[in-house]
Parts: C-alpha cells; structure tokens; sequence
C-alpha cells in the first residue's frame, strides 16, 4: 500500500516534471520525427501542458510510451520526458488505476523469474562476483547459457550463479514499491554473502543493476569476453547490421564490446541509421506493446526498413525475440559461440512454453554440477504479490468445504439436478422470461454476467441453458449500446476518453462489424464497457447485433455445458459433461493467447517490403 507521504512526495515530483518539461521542451519536433507515441499525442511540452496529471482521466496514455528513452537522447534542451511518462505510470498505481489486464501476462512472467521454482543462487567458496544473466536468455538458450559460464569460471574459478528476475517489468509499468522491494532484498541478500560484482548477460538487467544497485559493480559479460582469448577468431563471408538495446544506449563501453564480438568471428558490421545513443525500440520496451501494438508494429518497421535486408545482430534475448518474428536477427552469443549456425539460422532457440522447461532445468543443471557453499531458491513476497495466491486458495477451499458439506449433511439430495429443474419447471414460461430479463438488465447495470451464465446451467440444463443465455446476453448488450447512442452519450464518453476507445472507434470506422465479432471472440477489453463503446460508434444496429450473437456463442456454450454439471461436482461426481465443459472453457481461454501469438509473428506488408530491400 502506498503511504499518504509516499503519496504526497510522488504527486510533488510529477508535478515538478510536469513544469520542467513544460518550461524546456522547445517542441522542436525532432524527437517527434522517430516516435510513433509523440506522433500520436504531441511534442512533450504540449503533452505536459495539457495533462490534467493528478487526477487525469486518461491513464492508459503513459502506458503507450516505451520508455525507450530517444526523446531524451536527441533533445537540445537535454529534456527528459521518459521520467515525465515512467512518473505518470507510478502516480495511476499509487492512485489505484494502474492496472491492466492486458499486463498480466508480462508480470506472470516476471512473478515466476523471481520464484522459488526457477530461481536459484549458487555461491562457491571466496566467491565475490556472480554471473546473472536474466530470464530471457536461460530461456531461450539454455546451452548457450551453460558454455558462457563454463568460459567465465575458466577465467575466475570463484563465480557464482544467480539464476533470478531483475523485476525490470514492474519498474516500467510504475509498480515502483513492489520492485524496489523484490531487487532489494536480492540486492541485500548479495551484498551480505560479500558479492561485489555482478557480470550480467540481459541489458535490461544491466541497467536495473546500474541505477539500483551502486554497492556493486555491474558489468557485462560481453565485456570480459573481449578479453578472452580463449575465443578463437574465424572469418566469414556476411555482413551484419547492429540493433542497440535502447535500455543502454548510453553504455559505450558495452556497445563496444558486442561489436568487436561480432569483428572476431569474421563478419562485417554495418550500422544502423539509429544506433548507439539513438537507438529505436524494438517494439517490445516499457509493456507498451500489450496496450498499443499499432505502436509497437510501426517501430518494428522501422528497424526492418533500417536493416536493408541485412541479418539483425543484438545482444538482447528480448529484442532478438522481437524483431526475429519479422527478419533475420541473431543474438551475439549465438554468433560467437557458433557462427555457421547462427548465420545460417539453425542456432538453437527455444520459444515458450519450452522456456520455462530450458530454465527449470538449467537450474537443475547447475545445482547438481557446481560445488557450491552458499545456496538459496528464493521464496520472498510481499503483500501485494500475495493476493492472487490466497484468491485461488481461499476458491479451492470453498469448493472442497462446499462437497465435503454436502456429503456428510444429506444436503447433496436437493442438489439433485432433475429435482431442481422440475422445481424450476414448476413456474413454466416464467422462470426463463425471469432469467432473460436479469441478464438483460445485468450489463447496463455494470453486473457480472458470469456469474447469471453459470446458473443458467445449473437452471436449465446444456441446451436450454444455452438458448436463454445467449438471447439475454445479446439482449442486454443491445441495451447497453442504445443507452449509449441515444440517451447518456454525453457521459458514456466522458467515461470512454482513452486512447484504446479512440483507436477501437477508428478501427469500426474501417473495419465495421468485423471489429465487433473480433472482440467477442478475443475479450480484451471490458464486456459491460465494451457495449457502451460500440454505442459510440457509427455501426449499424443490425450488424452490431448479428456480430454479438454469434461470436458470444462459442464461450456461452463452453460456460454453459461446464456449469450444467457443477451439482454433480458438489455431490462428488465427476461427469464426462464436466470434463468437456473445463476443455470448452480451457480453449476458449486460450484464444486471447493465441491471437497475441499469431499477431506478434504476423507480418505486415511495410515489413515484408522493408526486409525484402
């Protein structure tokens, strides 16, 4: 929780950005020229000027940034509007609307770096500098991983392992009290075993570990390779062009390294109009992605269209990720360790879910291989991180109390779902119309509908609990949408004033009720808010009601049928109709997942055109 001086001191350094950037920017337009986020909302004195932070309705915009930090590299007045934005993301946590969904799969993955599953701390004896090379590259190249400490330990037969998350997401996305304490307390704990420096691989780390962590001394581990000779030079015949990581675009000495890696085996590098200090993201930086992937497609483009056909080389597992979904791009490692394979793209890498089992067993490998005198998984939470735990628990609990109650009280003879249905079936046409009715009013009122879905079949059973469910949930999200085109359409928009409302208006106007069955089928957004919103639009009722029907069916069915057997679960029963309704709502979960999947390696034509050049 965040304390009321907390408070106070954070609203005092915004509002002191705010004038700041306000007073200095010079809206000269060139950071604009390379930004797609400050092509959207202006110079950073026009958006300092006219942000209404404290108190600001529109939260998502900070959001869309990717804190890449070019506006502040390029900026004649030496303006840092990057601190404004990151400043702007804490200030909507510490108010309690920082929250995202479409973020809870970036800090998923942040939650189990930092677990008592993946991580890991290996410390010999004397040992003073351990190796950390982040979540990313254990992930995705495991082996690769093994041999760069394998090359460290010749040189310093002490060095420690930490395999453990550096918690850089929650820093971007503002959650400022929950990674000050998780890198503190990794932070501590190292400096009390008498660590006193630590060589990362992930230059994301190595810039946490560089701000946060000044008790040690951070390098990285392309800079000692340099000085190994044991890396034997080769020559080959290929030309490559350099991605910097813009989390250290100012790390000269780090930049130097990587490109005199890629000198010793035998390649040319070429560089990129943006490079070095001004560097462009690789569309991945800040989170920014999750909520403003139109942003994150054009910088992408970018660095293709940058790239002139020519192989990608970075020394980010993250950025490799990024960009190797739509060109050929090569991690440094890759490249030093085995050339002819990288080039050729046979270079072993592993993308999820193989990631976690790569770090899992990496861990494995390391416990049972390295003679260690200090070791530890870490298992420090905080409150905050807490709650989705004892949720789940308290659920689980709740459902088990339900079954064992009603077995050892007789009460599972009323939960007899024949009986219950013919009590229901006692109030004929009634009870539906009773039912239908709710679920019409249920999403003008902001009320749940899940929890009317899963009664509907309780109620009445996998066919008819489908027809009444999916009439009411159409019925009541044409409601909601003629409320907000011909009654309250002052305050739906004045509810509605984001940046994804916007960009979903923009995308009807092109798309249509293509757009509305796209967000049926994929929920990423809100569904009582999202009814409102299509009432703002210019799409056709008719269309907007057909789209509705039909694409809410799919997860109505799947609902529906797990539902109409949760009495036989209460009972202790497990039908055949239970376990295909948990694998209808299992795939209709994964959808979101899949399309984020799909879009990420989906190729837009600017691109295609970019690397074919």
């Amino acid at each position: 929780m965040t304390s009321e001086t907390e408070r106070d001191r954070g609203i005092a350094k915004l509002e002191e950005l705010l004038r700041h950037v306000g007073e200095k920017c010079l809206s000269c337009g060139i950071c604009v020229e390379s930004c797609q986020f400050l092509q959207t909302y202006g110079t950073p004195r026009s958006i300092s000027r006219s942000c209404s932070y404290p108190g600001s309705e529109d939260l998502v915009m900070p959001f869309e940034c990717n804190l890449c930090g070019f506006c502040s590299s390029v900026c004649p007045s030496q303006v840092k509007p990057r601190d404004l934005f990151l400043e702007m993301r804490r200030e909507a946590v510490r108010c309690g609307k920082g929250t995202f969904a479409e973020h809870a799969a970036l800090l998923n993955y942040e939650k189990k770096g930092a677990s008592r599953q993946f991580s890991w701390y290996g410390l010999p004896r004397d040992c003073d500098t351990v190796f950390f090379p982040g979540c990313a590259l254990p992930g995705t190249r495991p082996k690769q991983t093994k041999k760069v400490f394998e090359i460290l330990r010749q040189r310093t037969p002490s060095m420690g392992i930490v395999l453990d998350c550096c918690t850089k997401p929650s820093h971007d996305l503002g959650r400022q009290n929950y990674f000050l304490a998780m890198f503190g307390e990794m932070k501590q704990y190292l400096v009390a075993q008498g660590i006193r420096r630590v060589v990362v691989a992930c230059p994301n780390c190595y810039a946490v570990f560089r701000e946060y962590a000044p008790e040690l001394t951070t390098v990285s581990v392309y800079e000692v390779l340099t000085e190994d000779d044991k890396i034997s030079p080769c020559e080959l015949a290929a030309t490559v062009t350099m991605h910097d990581p813009c989390s250290i675009r100012d790390a000269i000495p780090v930049q130097d390294a990587v490109r005199k890696l890629a000198v010793r085996t035998g390649v040319s590098v070429a560089e990129m109009r943006h490079g070095r200090s001004r560097a462009l993201c690789c569309g991945e930086g800040g989170g920014a992605a999750t909520l403003a992937p139109h942003f994150a497609a054009a910088w992408v483009e970018t660095r293709v269209t940058e790239a002139a056909g020519r192989t990608i080389l970075t020394s980010c597992a993250g950025c490799a990720h990024s960009l190797g979904a739509h060109t050929k791009t090569v991690h440094v490692l890759d490249l030093l360790l085995d050339p002819g394979a990288a080039l050729s793209g046979t270079a072993p890498v592993s993308r999820a879910p193989f990631t976690y089992l790569n770090r899992f067993l990496l861990k494995r490998h390391f416990r049972n291989s390295l003679p260690v005198d200090v070791s530890r998984e870490r298992n420090f939470r905080i409150e905050q991180k807490s709650r989705g735990v004892s949720k789940t628990l308290v659920l689980s609990a709740v459902l088990i109390a339900a079954i064992v109650l009603s077995r050892m009280t007789g009460l599972g003879q009323y939960l007899d779902q024949d009986t219950l249905r013919s009590f229901i079936a006692g109030y004929g046409a009634l009870a539906p119309v009773i039912y239908m009715l709710l679920y019409t009013l249920a999403p003008a009122f902001f009320l749940p509908g899940l929890p009317i879905t899963l009664a509907g079949g309780v109620l009445f059973g996998p066919f008819w609990g489908v027809v009444y469910t999916i009439i009411g949930a159409t019925s009541g999200a044409c409601v909601a949408f003629l409320v907000s085109r011909y009654l309250a359409r002052g305050w739906v928009e004045a509810k509605l004033s984001g940046s994804r409302w916007r960009k979903l208006d923009s995308e009807v106007e092109k798309h249509g009720w293509k757009v509305v069955a796209f967000t049926r089928l994929i929920p990423l957004f809100p569904f009582n808010l999202l009814n409102y919103a299509f009432g703002l639009t210019r799409i056709r009722f008719i269309d907007y009601t057909v789209a509705t029907f039909l694409c809410m069916l799919p997860a109505c069915i799947a609902f529906i049928v797990f539902s109409s057997s949760l009495l036989d679960l209460l009972r202790g029963r497990i039908s055949a109709r239970l376990l295909l309704g948990i694998a209808l709502v299992a795939a209709v979960s994964l959808l979101p997942v899949l399309y984020r999947r799909i879009s990420r390696r989906k190729k837009s034509p600017g691109m295609k055109a970019g690397a074919e050049q």
